[in-house]
C-alpha cells in the first residue's frame, strides 16, 4: 500500500514549495538521523521524497514523527546528560588516584623506555595481556611520546587506543593490554 506522499497522482495546481520550506524539512530529517530516530535507509528515502515534494503537506507527512522536543524537554534532557557526565568524570577521577604510578624516566637519559614482557625491556610487565615488546616511551621536543610497537592487546591513553603514537603528560592514564597506570613525574 502506498502512502499519501508516494502516490503517482498529480497534485492540484497550488503554489510551488519554497526552497526554505524544503530546506527546513531536510534539516529535520538530518537531525532525525543524527539523533538515531531514523535509519539510514529511511532517511535516504524520505530525503528523496522531500526533494520531489510539491506541496507543504507532503513535507509535513515526511517529518511528522520527527518534531523536535519542546524547551522543557531539552532542559530536562540536558540536565540529565550533565549529571550523568559528572558521574562518569567523578568515577574516572576516583579510579585514577587508585591506579599504580608509572614514573616518567629522567628527561636527560635520551634513551627510549621499552615496555613489555621481555626481560630486556626497561620496564618489564609480566601480565599475559602485555606483548613481549609492547610499547616505547620517549622524550621528543620537550614532550613525552608513547608509541605502540604492534602489540596484540593494544596501548591506551586515557581510555583511547593508541594508533602509532600519542603525546602523554603527567596524570594521564596509560594502559598496556589490561594493565593500567597513572603517569607521574615523582
Amino acid at each position: 500500500m502506498m502512502s499519501s506522499f508516494e502516490s503517482n497522482t498529480p497534485p492540484p495546481a497550488l503554489a510551488r514549495l519554497s526552497d526554505a520550506e524544503r530546506d527546513r524539512a531536510l534539516k529535520v530529517l538530518r537531525d532525525g538521523v543524527a539523533a538515531g530516530r531514523l535509519s539510514h535507509d529511511t532517511f535516504v528515502r524520505r530525503m528523496e521524497l522531500a526533494l520531489v515534494a510539491r506541496r507543504s503537506e507532503e513535507l509535513a507527512v515526511l517529518t511528522a514523527d520527527l518534531r523536535s522536543e519542546g524547551r522543557a524537554s531539552r532542559l530536562v534532557f540536558g540536565a540529565v546528560e550533565a549529571v550523568s557526565g559528572f558521574g562518569v568524570r567523578l568515577r574516572r577521577a576516583w579510579q585514577a588516584e587508585r591506579l599504580p604510578k608509572l614514573l616518567l624516566p629522567h628527561p636527560g637519559t635520551g634513551h627510549p623506555l621499552r615496555i613489555g614482557r621481555d626481560p630486556a625491556n626497561g620496564l618489564r610487565l609480566s601480565h599475559e595481556t602485555v606483548s613481549r615488546v609492547h610499547a616505547e616511551l620517549t622524550r621528543q621536543g620537550g614532550m613525552w611520546v608513547l608509541r605502540d610497537l604492534g602489540s596484540t592487546n593494544g596501548t591506551t591513553v586515557n581510555g583511547r587506543r593508541v594508533i602509532g603514537a600519542a603525546v602523554v603528560r603527567e596524570g594521564d592514564q596509560i594502559g598496556f593490554g589490561h594493565t593500567v597506570f597513572r603517569l607521574s613525574a615523582s
